[in-house]
């Protein structure tokens, strides 16, 4: 790096920050850009300015629609009028295709939950907004997105990590080539997995809030929008998962991207098992236990869903990373060594702070990676690393306010109000034969045992042995890792299966590799090919693990329970949770439904979810006796009240588990 380089480099990313501000500012059209100005109206609310043109609805049926404005507001859409102040809006029913769109008021900002998404009100993109009436409206080839704020969303988080390997080149160039090819290799095959039928399973329960609110975010930051009330959606989660996922929001108007964005972040976090299991074990160990993460079914789930659950692995995943290097390579002078670990120390309260700001429960890693850097410090540092501990909370902290711009004005108000979302009993799901909403403390160690695949759990079990006989710093980092998530039990979040304790799950992984690599040792004093032969038979069985459950990997549980069918026969676990295989369902009557049918879907818990044809909105009853088309979901858990004369003429299976159903009375 040159000298004039090196004086100047912390100018740059903010350079080139500023310059994509700057070019988003020239180059974005606002929302009422895209609408031609049109005649006063007597109905108008005083002193406001009225912008007309065309709608684009790209999927008929019932759409949210209004709108945000600081005075009285008056927007006419397809002819229906919806009048208020602030934050107005009304469910339509619209045809598919360009409408008339008409808005007078003040200051406004168009909304809407449009087909598909029943999450946070969306702010209407310029892209699916024309200046001309329906007959002559035209949109481009990413109606319904914002490609540009995409791309510059995306530059940004570029930027940020380049940035932060930049001030980080010393100690990456310090990792061995071999692990950085590993990483890479888990990185790519973890990816592909998730990739493949991307959107296989249909849409999940909170995909559409995640996506909504995370659009909206990116388009506050991009448009410098801090006012609080355009930070209020979703506000009971912290905004990290949000940015992320919202990058991918903008590229399209569906979830794939995003989901793409997903796999992304927990692939990272599985190759980050490499240089762990190398630290803590051996190379190979590492390598192994992230190719068994990168294809444990949970995993996968989570990452192909936009959710929280895939940054949350990664930012572990990191901390970890971060916590076992703090004290490597440290200055021979004192002054120099304490300032380095104190500056590490910082970073991983970065780390940690970034952590909870993408899900709350993720501040259970800040204890653990302070026992972890106090644990392999060196002689003489260890109590002083303790003491200097305090600046991995008090970073955190700051961190969470810095990127949550809601925070800013009344940071104690906006946490109150966020838990107090947080603290709503959930939907009952069986547990061990019974129905419940209060399941006991112990609730996630039945569902890690019963969805960690055998071969998976025989590994985690030969590791037992091996580490109560090491008990070193290696077995007590992993068993820490093991327990320390497991803290959640003593909240009321205790449901959706490993959804929470989806640190555990790597964790697992990491031990497993560990046990298999044992047990590989003392093979190889005969044949020496012994961990190539277990780690080829393990990736196999895995493969062959993933293949049967597809695409439905959210519904797996593993052979020492029985499997899926056996799960959801005995009601031990919850199958059919999510909304997996609702899209299924609802294709096949949008199909075969006859124009105008009546349609019965009060059976699908997570009715937001079936998006059904347009002509069928209208006449949808909420009694199956007057139904034509019956749509059940999770119907071992959830039965539903069906006619005599009903007739079952499709089904969504997962491993011999029924999902969905379609009934008829259609003769």
């Amino acid at each position: 790096m040159s000298r004039a380089l090196t004086r100047y480099w912390g100018a740059i990313p903010i350079a080139l920050a500023a310059a994509l501000f700057g070019v988003r500012a020239l180059v974005a059209t606002p929302q009422l850009g895209r609408l031609a100005p049109a005649p006063s109206d007597t109905r108008d609310p005083p002193g406001s300015r009225a912008f007309g043109g065309s709608l684009d609805i790209a999927r008929g049926g019932p759409v949210v629609i209004g709108f945000q404005s600081s005075g009285n507001g008056r927007l006419t859409v397809g002819g229906h009028e919806i009048i208020g102040r602030w934050f107005a809006r009304d469910r339509l029913v619209l045809p598919a295709g360009p409408i008339a769109i008409r808005v007078a008021a003040p200051d406004v900002r168009l909304i809407w939950e449009p087909i598909g998404r029943r999450g946070e009100p969306e702010y209407i993109p310029s892209s699916s907004l024309s200046p001309d009436p329906p007959d002559r409206a035209t949109f481009g080839w990413f109606a319904g997105a914002a490609p540009l704020d995409g791309a510059i969303a995306a530059a940004l988080l570029l930027i940020g990590v380049a940035t932060s390997c930049l001030l980080a080149r010393r100690r990456l160039r310090a990792v061995p080539r071999d692990v950085w090819i590993a990483m890479a290799a888990v990185f790519v095959a973890a990816c592909v997995v998730r990739w493949i039928d991307l959107s296989g399973f249909g849409q999940t329960w909170d995909e559409d809030v995640n996506w909504s609110a995370g659009r909206d975010y990116i388009t506050n930051w991009l448009s410098l929008d801090f006012r609080p009330e355009s930070w209020q959606w979703n506000l009971e989660h912290p905004p990290v998962m949000k940015y992320l996922a919202g990058i991918g929001a903008q590229f399209s108007d569906g979830y794939g991207p995003a989901r793409a964005l997903s796999a992304v972040w927990i692939s990272l976090g599985c190759a980050l098992l490499v240089p762990i299991g190398a630290r803590l074990y051996r190379l190979r160990v590492g390598v192994l236990a992230g190719a068994i993460a990168a294809l444990l079914p949970p995993l996968v789930a989570h990452g192909q869903i936009v959710g929280h659950e895939s940054p949350s692995v990664l930012w572990w995943s990191l901390a970890i990373v971060l916590a076992l290097g703090v004290h490597d390579d440290l200055p021979d002078e004192v002054h120099r060594a304490r300032r380095a670990i104190r500056t590490r120390l910082g970073w991983l309260g970065v780390a940690v702070g970034i952590a909870v700001s993408s899900r709350y429960i993720n501040g259970l890693v800040g204890p653990l990676v302070v026992a972890i850097a106090v644990a392999y410090a060196r002689e003489g540092w260890r109590r002083q690393t303790l003491v200097d501990s305090w600046l991995v909370p008090v970073l955190a902290v700051v961190t969470l306010y810095i990127v949550w711009p809601r925070m800013w004005g009344h940071p104690f108000r906006a946490l109150s109000e966020s838990f107090a979302k947080l603290a709503h009993t959930h939907s009952p799901e069986p547990f061990l034969g019974s129905m419940t909403d209060h399941p006991h403390a112990y609730y996630f160690l039945p569902y890690l045992a019963a969805t960690l695949p055998l071969l998976v759990l025989v590994g985690f079990g030969a590791w037992i042995p091996r580490a109560i006989r090491a008990r070193d710093r290696s077995a007590l980092v992993v068993l820490a890792w093991l327990i320390v998530p497991l803290g959640v039990a003593a909240s009321p979040v205790r449901q959706d299966g490993v959804r929470y304790v989806l640190p555990c799950v790597t964790a697992l992984a990491l031990a497993a590799a560990a046990g298999w690599d044992w047990i590989a040792g003392a093979l190889e004093r005969r044949w020496r090919h012994a961990f190539a032969a277990v780690a080829g038979a393990l990736v196999v069985y895995l493969g062959i693990t993933l293949v049967r459950i597809h695409p439905y990997y959210l519904d797996y549980f593993a052979e020492q329970v029985g499997g899926t069918e056996t799960v959801a026969a005995h009601g031990w676990f919850e199958t059919a949770w999510w909304g997996e295989g609702v899209d299924r369902a609802v294709d096949y009557v949008n199909a075969h439904a006859a124009p105008n049918a009546r349609v019965d879907r009060e059976c699908i818990e997570p009715a937001h979810l079936a998006w059904f044809r347009e002509d069928l909105w209208t006449p949808m009853v909420k009694d199956p006796r007057q139904a034509d088309w019956i749509v059940t979901y999770a119907p071992t858990s959830h039965p539903c009240p069906l006619p005599p004369d009903a007739r079952r003429v499709f089904t969504v299976e997962a491993d011999g588990a029924v999902l969905a159903e379609v009934w008829t009375r259609v003769r």
